[in-house]
C-alpha cells in the first residue's frame, strides 16, 4: 500500500504552510528520534516513513486530531510499538502503517474505534492472532510478507473491501464467508492447493498467482469478477469461468495449459495472457474467445508453441481487430 501523504520540504520539519500544520512530512530523513522536532497539536497526518526510529515519540500519543500515522520503513519491535496501545488521545485515528519494521505479532491496535486502513506487511509476523481485536470499521488490511500460516480472526471485519496476505505460508482459503463487502483479495506467493471463495459474490479482484494450484474451479459464484490473475501455478485446464461474464483481465500465463477453454461468454474481457503455456495451435482460438472478439486489446501468447507458427501476429490481428498489443508488440 502506498499512503497518500504528499511530501513537503524539511526546512520547517516538513510542515506545510498550507495545510495550517496539519500535515507533517519526514520522510526519508535518517531520523533516529524526533528530539528537537515540533509537533505540532493540529497534526492530522504525521507520516515518518524510511527513518531509523526504534521507539515512539509518547508527544504523538497527545495528537488529539491524528487520522493517519505512518510508521514505514523503520526499526520497530514489539516492544517499541506496545505503547500504542494505550494512546487514548489519539483513538480516532483511521490509518495505521507499521509496513517494513520488525513486528513478530500483530499489534494491539483496539482503542483505535475508526480504524479504516491498518498495515503490517513486511514483518516478520507469523499469526493473525490479535486481528481480533481490532475495529469492525477496518476496510483495508495488508499482511502481506510475513509468516503466517493460518487465516483467522477475520469474521468480525464486516466491511472490509481490500485484504492483502500475499507472500505468506498459507495452504488453506478458510474465514471468508463473513467478509461480505470485500472488493479485492490477494493471495499471490502463498502454499494454496484449492479455491475456496466461501461464495464471496461482490468480489472484483482476486490474485492467486504462484500458488500450488492445479484447477481452476471454485470461482464460478463471484459473479462481479473483474480481475483474475493466477499465473505461475500448475493449472492444466480452463474451466469455472463461463459465468464471469464481468471479468476483464484474465492472467493464467505459466501454467500448463494446451487449449483455451470456457471464457467464450466473457464479453467484457479486455486483457487475455496465456504466455508460457503449452498451447500449440491457434486453430480454434477465435471461437474460444468469440464474445470478447471486439472487446480484446491485449494479448500475450510468447513462449507457446502456437507463438512460432508463420503469421502469428498478422493472424491474431484478424481474429481481434482490436488489438493494441500483442506481446511485447505495442500498436499505435
Amino acid at each position: 500500500m502506498e499512503d497518500g501523504l504528499e511530501q513537503v520540504g524539511t526546512e520547517n520539519h516538513g510542515i506545510s504552510e498550507e495545510d495550517n500544520s496539519s500535515i507533517l512530512d519526514l520522510t526519508s530523513c535518517q531520523l533516529h528520534d524526533l528530539e528537537g522536532i515540533e509537533l505540532p497539536s493540529t497534526l492530522i497526518e504525521l507520516d515518518l516513513t524510511a527513518n531509523r526510529l526504534s521507539n515512539l515519540d509518547p508527544r504523538i500519543g497527545l495528537l488529539s486530531q491524528l487520522k493517519k500515522l505512518s510508521f514505514r520503513q523503520n526499526l520497530l519491535d514489539d516492544a517499541a510499538v506496545d505503547p500504542i496501545s494505550r494512546w487514548n488521545a489519539i483513538s480516532g485515528l483511521q490509518e495505521l502503517v507499521l509496513r517494513d519494521n520488525k513486528l513478530m505479532k500483530i499489534p494491539d491496535v483496539s482503542i483505535f474505534k475508526s480504524l479504516v486502513v491498518f498495515d503490517v506487511s513486511f514483518n516478520e509476523i507469523s499469526s493473525l492472532n490479535g486481528l481480533s481485536k481490532v475495529s469492525n470499521t477496518l476496510k483495508e488490511l495488508y499482511v502481506s510478507k510475513n509468516e503466517v500460516t493460518k487465516m483467522e480472526e477475520l469474521d468480525h471485519l464486516h466491511d472490509l473491501q481490500i485484504l492483502e496476505l500475499g507472500s505468506n505460508r498459507l495452504r488453506v482459503m478458510e474465514n471468508l464467508d463473513t467478509l461480505t463487502n470485500l472488493q479485492e483479495l490477494w493471495l499471490g506467493r502463498n502454499r494454496i492447493r484449492t479455491v475456496n471463495l466461501c461464495g464471496l459474490k461482490c468480489i472484483r479482484k482476486i490474485s492467486l498467482q504462484s500458488n500450488r494450484l492445479t484447477s481452476m474451479t471454485g470461482f464460478q459464484d463471484c459473479v462481479a469478477l473483474e480481475e483474475l490473475y493466477l499465473s505461475h501455478n500448475g493449472i492444466s485446464k480452463m474451466e469455472g469461468l463461463s459465468t464471469l461474464v464481468n471479468l476483464r483481465v484474465l492472467d493464467v500465463s505459466s501454467n500448463k495449459l494446451t487449449t483455451v477453454n470456457d471464457i467464450e461468454n466473457l464479453t467484457k474481457l479486455e486483457d487475455l495472457w496465456l504466455n508460457d503455456n503449452q498451447i500449440a495451435s491457434l486453430e480454434g482460438l477465435d471461437l474460444a474467445v468469440a464474445g470478447s472478439r471486439e472487446k480484446l486489446t491485449t494479448i500475450y501468447l510468447e513462449h507457446n508453441p502456437c507463438a512460432i507458427s508463420p503469421n502469428y501476429s498478422a493472424s491474431l490481428r484478424q481474429f481481434f481487430p482490436n488489438l493494441e498489443q500483442i506481446d511485447s508488440e505495442i500498436f499505435s
